[in-house]
């Protein structure tokens, strides 16, 4: 992983206190996926399939995507423009990969949710639905902050390139799973009569081929930015997702028990 360029701490207090904030949230990316992987192993957060009593008031789902998913747009836009290398080609090149995935997470997920699937759809804890707004703050921050202020563009020349069609590669078909599993699963709740065994693409081999393309998606990410924050995103995104697959997956076997393929693993095919 490339390491941060940071400048020194002496120059002046207003330095110091940037670096030393993009470290202790860097370093908070990491603490807090272990505890996460462990907590998700025992409780399911309670949207969706999971829905339950017990978390508080409740709003529609496309609202509470739209507004927990919000700060990676907004906030990651205010953040990198105040990066010393706001105008860069290789940043911008980044940050626009970034928002490929969250315009679409902000908006036209939630745009889709509202207009075929607002009489079916579970309502969506406001208390879950903060928690997911904080994640997006600390991560807009660590991810927007390495791209446009600390990565060292220079010392790597055609490098950064070589690597930045590898993993928008990777990306790119991760977002290609994730975006065409999330449309079957949107499609099937607005028909109606509850929940469905979903069939086809990906869906052949796991039972939750969208959080399969997420994972590849920032994998793909973690290799444009080459970056401990990109690193830490990805590992956040498998200790999120992987727990929540697993649990889908059971739910699914429970439901439909011996209709439900017996080929399919929860997240990653043959394996898991």
């Amino acid at each position: 992983m490339a390491e941060a360029q940071f400048e020194p701490s002496s120059s002046s207090s207003s330095s110091f206190s940037d670096e030393s904030l993009y470290l202790y949230c860097l370093l908070t990316l990491y603490l807090i996926g272990p505890p996460t992987l462990i907590a998700l192993q025992f409780i399911q957060a309670p949207y969706g399939r999971h829905r339950r009593s017990g978390w508080g008031p409740t709003i529609p789902p496309w609202l509470a995507w739209f507004l927990m998913e919000s700060p990676t747009v907004f906030f990651s836009l205010l953040i990198y423009s105040f990066g010393q290398f706001a105008l860069s080609f290789q940043s911008l090149s980044l940050l626009s990969v970034f928002l490929l995935h969250y315009i679409h997470r902000t908006c036209i997920y939630p745009l889709r949710l509202r207009r075929r699937n607002t009489k079916t759809a579970s309502a969506f804890p406001i208390s879950v639905a903060a928690m997911a707004f904080a994640f997006n703050l600390l991560n807009s921050y660590v991810q927007s902050r390495w791209i446009s202020h600390y990565a060292d563009y220079g010392a790597e020349g055609r490098w950064f390139w070589w690597r930045f069609a590898a993993g928008l590669a990777v990306f790119l078909a991760g977002m290609v799973v994730n975006v065409t599993s999330d449309l079957t699963l949107v499609r099937l709740k607005a028909e109606g009569g509850g929940y469905k065994i979903p069939k086809g693409g990906m869906f052949e081999l796991v039972s939750c081929p969208n959080y399969l393309g997420e994972m590849v998606e920032w994998l793909g990410w973690a290799i444009m930015s080459w970056s401990w924050a990109g690193l830490g995103f990805f590992l956040y995104t498998c200790s999120n997702l992987v727990p929540r697959a697993i649990g889908n997956h059971k739910w699914y076997l429970e439901k439909f028990k011996e209709d439900y393929p017996s080929h399919r693993k929860a997240i990653i095919p043959y394996f898991c």
